[in-house]
């Protein structure tokens, strides 16, 4: 499930735009879509962001950007070819706007070609007094989402087709939230109408889909393989003279993909800590049962024999092995595939907490902790720690599409359920990577294929599919677009934006990839030639990158696709055709795009 990114909207203006402090500067590949960045990088952002801010504002009357308005960079490409792309966050007189982030694109002479904005109209409240006090709105806050209000700080909401003064309240402790977590809410600072009450964690399991589990008396107990204990230690020799700490390589017993390398810090002779040098430290720590949302106050994972795990829940190293192990594949895919170096593209290392809280049965993805939380399962609905593969892939893009376009569900209802189409093409994108993880991996004990959470021990043998996504009765997800699925639950319109996706790596009709049997139907009937999974993804994830932001929408997305082909591979070629052809195929078409969506 995913989470409203109202929080990461504001702290992203705080943001601040010099020649070295602008995180994720980076250069695109031709033929991949990657992202490399360069020791120049950061001199050659500060000429782009001013020359992208000072377009925005000459060409006012496409960017929305109104007087009052600032403009901070959160991101900026270079691609080979020499466009600009500049990604920016806004504050109106001061004040954080939600829903106002665009991205200015330029040529390779820093003049300006076009933009993609999130709000579609002016942002400019009718007032910027407040009647309410903030001690008014974090009462209202606390009350709502049953927890313990933070401090209330004035925001611009500029969602939903306005642009209204609100208090935004972050609330810890919540009782409406899975394991005790946070929220954010966003108060009317003039008519105290709640105008939000969204969760800070992404659930990879919805409130939805658990009470339909439960209804249908289902459980989910993934069948582990059986992990044959290591016999030997491959770290470094404790004969030679050693200035510790040193890279090591351990060995890990999981309870899904079988042993595993892990590589390792040693800090002593005969001392080893999980955490990963080769990854920016990528680390997985111990949360002792706790519902910890602070990745420091998590217990670290140690080892005098750099060996970790038996197979089995009864190691709490075990859980951990796959949680590591995961998280390293999801980085590993982004870097050899696009040059990302980390979730957010700044070298910096994942994190996760396994035993996260007791009798929490879900994995999420926590933008206060900054890191990936696991729970051990709550004994009933689910029977093991959710840290299969394609989980750990799927929920680690949320945190990439947080660091990008930042996607966002147009409402959420009292249970924590999601709706709306950019929320759906978040969970969607989330699927396609967290699929091309386990192809990237290749990893024989988790066979690599179009199936998301076929390991998790459910009757209909996956959670949902790409091909076919209609194959899916848990969430009922659809495979072609239609009016109502503007508001469709998050998980159920995935399927529209999964199929065209599969539709142009794979094609349609039968196929049997890696030894399972897919076959795509199409909306009209029609007949796709796929161009291939590395050019699809390199498109998507351009897409992303460049052409999406906070509120894009199915028929934004395949545009947003359209112009990532046309710029690896050209507006005629084969690739650009079949994107189009992938979108027709689930019925996102330019003559059904609806005229008024936000």
């Amino acid at each position: 499930m995913r989470r409203a990114h109202i929080r990461a909207l504001a702290i992203a203006a705080a943001v601040t735009t010099t020649a070295t402090g602008l995180a994720g500067t980076a250069f695109a590949g031709p033929a991949t879509g990657a992202d490399r960045t360069t020791a120049s990088a950061g001199a050659t952002a500060a000429p782009v962001v001013e020359a992208a801010r000072a377009a925005a504002f000459a060409h006012a009357s496409a960017t929305g950007v109104v007087q009052g308005d600032a403009l901070r960079a959160q991101d900026v490409l270079i691609d080979p070819e020499g466009a600009r792309h500049v990604r920016f966050v806004r504050t109106h007189q001061g004040l954080p706007v939600l829903g106002g982030d665009l991205v200015v694109h330029l040529d390779h002479r820093l003049a300006y070609t076009g933009v993609t904005r999130a709000a579609d109209h002016t942002v400019r409240p009718a007032t910027t007094k407040a009647t309410l006090t903030a001690r008014q709105a974090e009462e209202k806050a606390a009350a709502v989402a049953q927890g313990d209000a933070g401090s209330a700080r004035l925001v611009v909401d500029a969602r939903a087709g306005g642009a209204a003064l609100a208090y935004q309240v972050p609330v810890s402790g919540s009782g409406t939230a899975d394991g005790g977590g946070s929220r954010t809410v966003v108060i009317d600072a003039v008519t105290g109408k709640v105008r939000s009450n969204a969760p800070d964690s992404d659930e990879f399991l919805s409130p939805k889909l658990i009470d339909t589990l439960r209804r249908r008396g289902e459980t989910l107990d993934p069948a582990t393989g059986t992990a044959v204990q290591p016999t030997a230690l491959t770290g470094a020799a404790a004969t030679r003279t050693v200035h510790y700490p040193v890279t090591a390589t351990g060995t890990g017993s999981s309870l899904f993909v079988g042993k595993v390398p892990l590589t390792t810090t040693q800090t002593a002779r005969t001392s080893y800590l999980l955490k990963d040098p080769t990854r920016w430290g990528t680390e997985t720590r111990d949360a002792r049962n706790h519902e910890l949302e602070s990745f420091a106050r998590g217990v670290k994972f140690t080892s005098t024999t750099d060996k970790w795990g038996n197979g089995s829940v009864s190691h709490r190293d075990t859980a951990a092995v796959d949680a590591q192990y995961g998280i390293t594949k999801t980085l590993d895919f982004y870097k050899k595939t696009f040059g990302r170096k980390g979730i957010e593209n700044n070298g910096k290392g994942a994190r996760a907490m396994v035993h996260f809280g007791s009798g929490v049965g879900n994995a999420f993805w926590d933008p206060t902790c900054d890191c990936m939380l696991y729970g051990d399962g709550d004994g009933d609905l689910f029977k093991k720690p959710l840290v299969v593969l394609d989980v750990t892939g799927h929920e680690l893009t949320h945190g990439v599409v947080d660091a990008t376009a930042q996607l966002e569900p147009t409402r959420v209802d009292a249970d924590g359920n999601q709706y709306g189409e950019p929320g759906s093409l978040n969970e969607s994108l989330a699927d396609i990577f967290g699929s091309d993880v386990e192809f990237s991996a290749a990893n024989p004990k988790n066979p690599p294929n179009y199936l998301i959470g076929e390991k998790l021990g459910l009757a209909q043998k996956f959670l949902r599919r790409l091909d076919h996504p209609s194959l899916d009765r848990l969430e009922g997800t659809i495979d072609y677009w239609s009016p109502r699925t503007y508001d469709a639950e998050v998980h159920a319109g995935s399927g529209v934006s999964s199929h065209a996706y599969y539709l142009l790596a794979e094609g349609s009709g039968r196929k049997t990839v890696g030894g399972v049997a897919y076959n795509s139907p199409t909306y009209d009937g029609s007949t796709v030639e796929g161009i291939g999974r590395t050019k699809a993804t390199a498109i998507f994830y351009r897409a992303l990158t460049r052409y999406m932001v906070s509120t894009t929408d199915f028929h934004d997305a395949r545009l947003a696709t359209l112009k990532a082909a046309a710029d690896l591979y050209g507006a005629s070629g084969t690739e650009y055709k079949t994107v189009d052809k992938a979108w027709a195929a689930v019925n996102v078409t330019v003559a059904n795009t609806p005229t008024a969506r936000r």
